[in-house]
């Protein structure tokens, strides 16, 4: 049988050490961050490593452009989508793979890779069906709808007949 006190000391010498190892990680995963530039590079931001805007530059040249706040949007989401590599890159991970992949995992879902800008299909105009059919045959005009047979005469309700309900050979009048 092993003596209480020293299992006491080594469960307390291991809690210590899981202790500075996680305070290790939490100080490196604070310290990431991810800088990014728009595409003319006249805004800038910086984006910490909870994924919140922490520096932003705008250049005097776009200030009164109007879609200024939908390109600082895609400028941080650009950002943010690169907070997972940056962390798997900066963050040592000193208290095992399985931390780090699903804190790599976590931050992936919470910010995707923006899709592609300038690679959208073209709008098909509503009602568009025959996308299949020649450009000739589609300019050609519809064909007229055949004229629609005339309808019987309904007949007269003073025939002195009782039937109300199937006098017309239709119930629903």
């Amino acid at each position: 049988m092993s003596n209480p006190e020293q299992l006491i000391a080594d469960f307390e010498d291991r809690m210590a050490e899981s202790r500075r190892k996680a305070e290790l990680m939490v100080s490196e995963i604070e310290a990431v961050s991810v800088s990014e530039r728009s595409k003319d590079g006249q805004i800038g931001v910086k984006v910490d490593h909870a994924g919140n805007l922490v520096g932003l530059e705008i250049g005097m040249g776009v200030r009164d452009k109007p879609d200024l706040a939908e390109e600082i949007l895609r400028t941080v989401k650009a950002a943010q989508s690169k907070l997972a590599a940056a962390m798997r890159a900066e963050v040592t991970d000193p208290v095992g793979p399985e931390v780090m992949n699903q804190l790599v995992s976590r931050l992936e879902q919470a910010f995707p890779a923006p899709k592609p800008e300038g690679f959208a299909a073209p709008p098909v105009p509503p009602g568009d069906d025959d996308r299949f059919v020649p450009e000739e045959e589609r300019q050609r005009p519809p064909a007229p709808k055949p004229p629609e047979p005339p309808r019987a005469p309904r007949p007269s309700s003073d025939t002195g007949h009782d039937d109300d309900y199937f006098s017309d050979g239709d119930y629903l009048r």
